[in-house]
């Protein structure tokens, strides 16, 4: 199948092209600068500079994972705008590409996969969570709510929709553990003000098969959590990596410190949600990583 992704140059998208050409489907990608990602994907992608650009050759299946990083710069009203932006619009140009493909009496893709983030429920305490339940109304959310609500229009065109909560993803070289492993391997890590708010994560190799899998079923869609079965608080993902690379982890960093630091967006290393993927489990997805220590043992 030909498979359009926006986001296909970033820490997941590079990965689920591989995974993709290697299971013999075409893969088109989305980017704005073209000639500066080219040396980051596989030379079989085509990439161009927007998705309308790919009006010559519709695509089957539609990914969007794009979006500006959340935690990039500290969270001013005109950055706050920007990370909206970025996610909302990307989405609505494949949007628009399903109504011209429509308009010109093409074939629409069969389904859209779309991004959002564990995000969506806000801070729930130490409540376990599924994709029925209510989030906490604050900024996170109403990013996530934002960039689930522009992809919504494509289920009135009959493509069907499957939306993917995905919370912190780990393997080496990107995501969650570039920032954290630098002052672990020097013994200097520690938990985040108490480590007692959860941290739904997902190893990306798990991630890029949950992908494939929305993709390949056709009875799903709605919203999936896309995390490991077996969430664990800031202390024990510190507690694990900690062991994994035999260091100690003595140094917590206090709240009142991020706070100052980060200001609103400290939200994203002291609060968070026991998010479990209730959805994919029921489906009959399987984890290659369900527990931390697992996945820090294959990637470390």
């Amino acid at each position: 199948m030909r498979v359009l992704i926006t986001g296909g140059s970033g820490f997941v998208g590079q990965r689920l092209c591989q995974q993709l050409l290697t299971q013999g489907h075409d893969v088109q990608v989305v980017s704005r600068a073209p000639h500066q990602v080219r040396g980051r994907l596989p030379k079989a992608c085509d990439i161009r500079d927007s998705a309308q650009a790919f009006m010559d050759s519709p695509p089957e299946v539609l990914i969007n994972l794009a979006g500006e990083s959340i935690a990039a710069k500290r969270w001013s009203a005109s950055q706050k705008e920007t990370l909206i932006r970025s996610r909302v619009d990307s989405t609505q140009q494949l949007i628009t590409l399903c109504e011209q493909l429509e308009a010109n009496g093409q074939a629409l893709p069969s389904v859209m996969i779309s991004g959002s983030a564990m995000g969506y429920y806000g801070n729930q305490g130490d409540k376990m969570v599924d994709e029925t339940t209510s989030p906490h109304d604050e900024f996170v959310h109403r990013l996530c709510a934002q960039w689930e609500a522009a992809a919504k229009p494509i289920e009135a065109m009959g493509v069907r929709l499957a939306i993917l909560r995905i919370g912190l993803v780990l393997e080496a070289g990107g995501g969650t553990l570039q920032k954290m492993l630098p002052p672990f391997k020097l013994g200097l890590g520690g938990r985040f003000g108490s480590g007692e708010h959860f941290m739904p994560w997902i190893h990306r190799d798990d991630l890029v098969a949950a992908i494939i899998f929305l993709m390949n079923e056709s009875t799903l869609s709605g919203a999936f959590n896309g995390s490991a079965p077996h969430p664990v608080t800031n202390a024990e993902f510190t507690k694990t990596l900690a062991k994994q690379l035999h260091r100690p982890a003595i140094f917590p960093v206090p709240a009142f410190l991020l706070k100052a630091g980060f200001g609103e967006m400290s939200q994203l290393l002291l609060t968070g949600a026991d998010m479990r993927p209730a959805r994919l489990t029921e489906a009959g997805f399987t984890f290659q990583y369900p527990t931390l220590d697992k996945a820090l043992e294959a990637i470390l």
